[in-house]
């Protein structure tokens, strides 16, 4: 006989935490998602990440970079909100 597991309890979110940064494909996706819609307009939420992994897989290199700019970015922003965020919370 299987033993019941045991629950694991979550630890509750600092509010006060930074959001972590967003990737490359997810500023594409934000920035995509609501022309793919329209163009779409009756296709389901799992099948528009479809087609968003499709458009973003056949992009160029030259075409990913301003979203690879946005990420580096806001990496750094996380990076610097994080820093700030524990010197405040350990003091």
């Amino acid at each position: 006989m299987a033993e019941p597991r045991k629950r694991t309890v979550r630890r509750k979110k600092d509010p006060n935490a930074p959001k972590r940064a967003l990737s490359a494909y997810m500023f594409f996706a934000n920035e995509n998602r609501d022309i793919i819609k329209s163009e779409n307009p009756d296709v389901t939420f799992g099948q528009v990440g479809k087609l968003l992994g499709e458009r973003w897989k056949a992009l160029s290199v030259e075409d990913r970079e301003p979203y690879d700019a946005k990420a580096k970015a806001d990496k750094r922003r996380y990076e610097s909100e994080k820093e700030l965020y524990l010197a405040t919370k350990q003091t």
